[in-house]
């Protein structure tokens, strides 16, 4: 799975043949893509101020969220353990930087 920035799209490749298996818009300045195993879902964090999640079932995969953030938020780590998509953010302005955190629901 790999997430482009620009043009700003979600592609998906075979792992044993390297075939192109899905292609699909993505939130621009895409940063990371993580599995998220148990509910069959993809996070995309962005820079353009979102947080993409994808669904797939087999080698079909259809967005199912577009969450706003913040531009510029682009750093995430999805720690699957704790169930949650954690956001870093930065300072701007009068706003201190934060670490913004998300639980994926069902």
């Amino acid at each position: 799975m790999v997430g482009y920035r620009e043009p700003a799209l979600l592609a998906v490749f075979d792992t044993g043949t390297g075939a192109p298996v899905a292609r699909l818009p993505a939130c621009g300045d895409t940063d990371d893509v993580f599995l998220d195993r148990q509910r069959h879902r993809l996070y995309l964090s962005c820079g353009a101020g979102f947080i993409d999640v994808v669904q797939w079932r087999d080698d079909t995969y259809e967005e199912l969220a577009r969450i706003p953030t913040i531009p510029g938020a682009r750093t995430a780590l999805f720690v699957p353990e704790r169930d949650r998509l954690y956001l870093a953010v930065r300072a701007s302005g009068s706003e201190d930087a934060a670490v913004w955190i998300f639980r994926p629901t069902p």
